[in-house]
């Protein structure tokens, strides 16, 4: 089983995807970090204890970072447009939840579990990347001790989601993505070019819950205002950004990949761009000398995807 660490902002695409994480068999989820994103960061960890909770997901969950890896940029307003006033898509949410954060800020349980088990943790990030950041800024040790690092971020061969030029995970604190993707660990992106190609529809998450019982009613639930969201997008269902991230992880061959040098655009109308340097591809000196040859998936098969996400949800993988 590969442990991993689920860097997370639920949202509700996240919380396909923890279920996703929690139900599949070659997962052993080891701990769960929330940052802003979604929501602010006491929503988002709210949110995670409440799902871990009614889920039966007995990892901890630690308390991320609040705001933006610079303290000098600009934090933006909250998409509860796309997640609702809550971050789950305005269900009913208990004002008092039993479970408690772990006392550690989510940077420092990220660097404790990966030096406790080095070379065994993968880092799963579907928000933005300051936790991470954090993490390799105050231990920068742990680059090498790190299993792997899978995000859901970046847009290569295509427009954004939050500008023209920038994917949201990676716009909403761009000096953090950069400094994760120049960091001496391996990094594969799962960005909007094979994210959003993996639609499920509302009549087969409906289909899915009406087989699953209680936990999936709840995630049928809170998925119906992203979905009524993405209605004019991709018609009557949703992107599923964040399970993709952690299909990669246990199926890395329902993918294509390129390799090369990332860097993210820190400022000017195109900030939060992520621009790959293919491996091979000469030039003059530039800011992606240096810097570690990273992942980038390219194509997916969708169909595959989505079906994998429908058996492990139902717990039948």
């Amino acid at each position: 089983m590969e442990k991993v660490i689920f860097d997370t902002d639920p949202g509700v695409d996240d919380a396909m995807a923890l279920l996703f994480l929690h139900r599949h068999p070659g997962i052993d989820l080891v701990g769960i970090t929330t940052v802003f994103g979604n929501a602010d960061v006491g929503t988002t960890t709210r949110n995670a204890l409440f799902l871990a909770e009614r889920w039966g997901i007995d990892a901890p969950v630690a308390r991320g970072a609040a705001s933006t890896f610079d303290p000098r940029r600009h934090q933006g307003a909250f998409p509860v447009f796309i997640h609702g006033e809550n971050g789950l898509g305005n269900i009913d949410i208990p004002a008092d939840i039993a479970a408690v954060p772990d006392p550690r800020p989510a940077h420092r349980f990220i660097i404790d579990t990966v030096k406790a088990s080095p070379g065994e943790v993968t880092l799963i990030a579907v928000a933005p990347l300051t936790n991470l950041a954090l993490a390799i800024r105050e231990a920068p040790e742990i680059a090498g001790l790190v299993k792997r690092v899978i995000l859901m971020g970046g847009a290569f061969a295509m427009h954004g989601n939050a500008s023209p030029a920038a994917e949201a995970n990676i716009h909403n604190d761009p000096e953090a993505a950069d400094l994760v993707f120049t960091a001496a660990w391996p990094v594969t992106a799962i960005g909007l070019d094979v994210t959003t190609r993996t639609v499920m529809t509302r009549g087969e998450l409906a289909s899915i819950a009406a087989e699953g019982g209680e936990a999936l009613h709840l995630l049928d639930d809170l998925s119906q205002f992203y979905m009524d969201f993405y209605r004019h997008r991709v018609g009557d269902g949703m992107v599923v950004h964040d399970t993709c991230a952690c299909v990669f992880a246990v199926a890395p061959e329902l993918f294509e990949t390129r390799t090369g040098t990332v860097r993210v655009l820190t400022e000017g109308i195109a900030e939060g761009k992520t621009v790959l340097k293919p491996d091979g591809l000469r030039f003059g000196p530039s800011a992606w000398d240096g810097h570690p040859s990273q992942t980038i998936c390219t194509h997916v098969d969708a169909d595959a995807v989505l079906a994998l996400i429908r058996k492990t949800l139902l717990g039948r993988v």
